[in-house]
């Protein structure tokens, strides 16, 4: 126990005695780290940040989505709401390797960066590019550093065009998908309801055979079985364009399942035999009526959807040429370089002193 207080004591008597004999030493070091460490960032190509901040694109309902919500009544329990962040999902887009490689084309990266891999140029980009959200007011800044102030600026604004056709192309693409689809299924659904009718009108158009209850049951089974139908035809058309994971697939496939589970509960065999011929030929067409009509207005909106513009992107702050570098940063680095060149020196002499304290103390006791 003595021995353990006494080489404390040592210890900070060793410190003292350091700081007393070769403080001035300590901070000549320190000085002279700090001087060659501030002319060494000259000798450093100086870094300019460009900033740009956009409001985040708010995740417009689709006409055709709004639509078949619109005649739908089983929509809300079903669960049909937007993405929950749409701002994550643009900054992902932004850092996608798509709209990495037309940067990278726009502004021949691989020749300056010096690369001879693709690959290898996306990691330094991505090095050199900042995309993140501010969670309190969802704003997107987009930060790039290059040692070109100008081609800072022009990068940061490049990102944002890019951004705007990157989006604007999915839109495009995937409306002319369902248009093309709710057309086939349009031209097909018509040619069914020809059908129907003159069923029907084979049938005979006695009111007599058909009671106003049954009339009404007939009706809402043909209108909900057509929005199963239409429901179910949306589901494909989203397929194509979109993975069984995303999350607008998931919840149709919900709205299809609850809207098959009511039509299996209407779907009973009719009693009366001497009106069955009647109302299947009846509620056959109703429902090839119904049908008929839902998918005319979803091919409607597909039309529209395909004629709009795309996602709107408004732009907060444009990136404007930087006047003062953002590294390197001299004045932080010089008095880090000074304080761990003082710290060291300190240490150094401490250690030496100690050395030769323990050297003495073995001679005199030999």
């Amino acid at each position: 126990m003595y021995q353990a207080n006494s080489d404390h004591t040592l210890d900070l008597q060793v410190a003292v005695d350091t700081l007393r004999e070769h403080s001035v030493r300590i901070l000549l070091i320190g000085f002279a780290v700090a001087v060659a460490t501030y002319g060494a960032t000259w000798l450093v190509t100086p870094t300019f940040t460009a900033r740009t901040v956009i409001m985040s694109p708010q995740q417009q309902q689709s006409a055709a989505t709004a639509a078949l919500a619109s005649l739908s009544s089983l929509s809300g329990l079903a669960g049909i709401t937007g993405i929950k962040s749409p701002a994550d999902q643009y900054v992902a887009m932004m850092q996608s390797e798509t709209l990495s490689s037309r940067i990278i084309d726009r502004f021949k990266l691989k020749e300056l960066y010096e690369k001879d891999l693709l690959i290898e140029t996306r990691r330094h980009l991505a090095q050199q590019v900042r995309i993140v959200v501010n969670k309190k007011d969802n704003l997107i800044s987009i930060e790039v550093d290059d040692h070109s102030p100008q081609r800072a600026a022009e990068m940061a604004n490049a990102y944002v065009d890019e951004l705007r056709k990157f989006s604007n192309e999915m839109t495009l693409t995937e409306a002319q998908q369902r248009r093309a689809f709710f057309e086939d299924q349009l031209k097909k659904t018509q040619q069914a309801l020809s059908v129907s009718q003159a069923s029907l009108q084979a049938a005979g158009m006695d009111t007599s055979a058909v009671k106003s209850d049954a009339k009404a049951a007939i009706e809402t089974y043909a209108r909900l079985k057509a929005e199963y139908e239409a429901a179910q035809a949306r589901l494909n058309a989203l397929r194509i364009a979109r993975s069984d994971s995303a999350v607008e697939v998931q919840q149709l496939r919900t709205q299809v399942a609850s809207l098959g589970t009511q039509l299996a509960r209407l779907e009973t065999p009719t009693r009366e035999a001497n009106s069955i011929e009647y109302i299947n030929a009846y509620r056959d067409y109703r429902y090839q009526e119904a049908l008929f009509d839902i998918y005319a207005r979803q091919f409607e909106a597909a039309r529209l959807d395909e004629a709009r513009d795309g996602t709107l992107i408004q732009v907060l702050d444009i990136a404007s040429v930087p006047e003062q570098k953002s590294k390197p940063k001299r004045a932080a680095i010089t008095l880090s370089a000074a304080a761990a060149g003082v710290l060291l020196s300190f240490v150094y002499l401490c250690l030496r002193r100690s050395t030769r304290r323990h050297s003495a103390r073995v001679t005199i006791a030999s």
